[in-house]
């Protein structure tokens, strides 16, 4: 009997033992490990979720309004390890559309184990992918996968960064009588059959992750960011609905780029073992 005992109690020490092991090797940052890492893009204005159709908001300006679609594209991320190291995500777009949830949380694959503290990436897609011929943009890029919910300029050949779409009391019934508003930014520095080229609106955004992000063969990290489309009309410029509220012109929404540019904060991360 005590032998038998003996024996049992080996086993469940190699097991144990066995376990911590493999744990620990989950543990540790090894760059061959990979895992995947989400972005979840949670829209709102101010510290309110954004509902589509929900006319109970109020900008800087006082001014009342409803958003009927908001969308932006997202390229060119890239997350950096706290030893300095860089990866990137070359020739991936990404359209957020307030409309489909789906849409809003990003999955990036095999990003190399390691602690993540900064995330960057593109608004707007750029110049060599928006005049590239039509058979190579597909997925976010095709413009036909999305419905009518276009996001694509064909007079100006580039695409729609950001869309934010609306209503309000403030736009004046002489400018459109169903009182609705559309700011729509694109420009990517480009020209087109020969025209001046075009300002660019493309904007880089940097943020900061303090929780960071920890990928492991066991941990593929969620990163949750908020995004404020409050900001859209009060960042470094003010705007006012009452007076820009028709916004198709990539000069003309210069102002309007340099304030969404802000909407983004990294607000929690979950590093949730697998």
């Amino acid at each position: 009997m005590r032998i038998h005992f003996s024996t049992i109690l080996s086993v469940l020490i190699a097991s144990f033992t066995f376990v911590a092991c493999h744990k620990e090797a989950d543990d540790a940052i090894d760059p061959n490990t990979k895992n995947s890492v989400s972005i979840q893009f949670e829209n709102r204005v101010g510290d309110q979720k954004l509902v589509l159709g929900t006319p109970a908001y109020k900008n800087a300006a006082g001014e009342p309004f409803g958003i009927t679609a908001l969308n932006y594209f997202v390229s060119n991320i890239a997350l950096k390890n706290e030893d300095g190291t860089v990866q990137k995500f070359p020739n991936q777009y990404f359209l957020v559309r307030q409309a489909d949830a789906a849409s809003q949380i990003i999955t990036l694959k095999d990003v190399p184990s390691g602690n993540y503290s900064e995330m960057t990436f593109t608004i707007g897609v750029d110049s060599t992918k928006s005049v590239s011929p039509v058979a190579e943009r597909v997925g976010a890029l095709d413009v036909t996968s999305y419905g009518n919910d276009g996001m694509y300029w064909s007079w100006n050949s580039g695409y729609i960064f950001l869309k934010l779409e609306g209503t309000s009391t403030a736009v004046p019934k002489t400018t459109n009588a169903n009182q609705a508003f559309a700011l729509h930014v694109g420009g990517y520095g480009g020209g087109w059959n020969g025209a001046a080229k075009t300002v660019n609106n493309l904007r880089t955004v940097t943020l900061p992750i303090t929780t960071k992000a920890t990928v492991r063969g066991n941990i593929a990290p969620e990163i949750h960011l908020f995004v404020d489309a409050l900001k859209i009309f009060d960042g470094p410029n003010k705007i006012s609905l009452a007076t820009t509220n028709s916004v198709h012109s990539p000069t003309v929404a210069t102002p309007i780029a340099d304030n969404y540019k802000t909407m983004f904060q990294v607000d929690h991360v979950h590093n949730d073992k697998q």
